[in-house]
């Protein structure tokens, strides 16, 4: 299933994150323009926020293209 996420706040990064876990394909939409920065690290894997063992999770569904970011809410929803 595909499934966009709108926001990459603390909820929408850990929802979008566990869905991608579960086999979803996800991708987080963010426009704020101070959460810019952090999308470009976030897309080489750095999360941004602390939960436990999230950034296992993140880093394997990176790795395996079912979680990505973007700031284009056209393409998210396009997604």
């Amino acid at each position: 299933m595909k499934i966009s996420v709108i926001g990459t706040g603390y909820v929408g990064l850990v929802t979008g994150t566990c869905l991608a876990e579960t086999g979803n394909e996800v991708i987080c939409v963010d426009i704020d323009k101070e959460k810019i920065e952090k999308i470009e690290k976030m897309r080489n894997g750095v999360v941004p926020i602390y939960e436990p063992h999230l950034d296992v999770l993140f880093d394997r569904n990176i790795r395996s293209n079912r979680l990505k970011f973007t700031t284009s809410l056209e393409e998210g929803l396009e997604h």
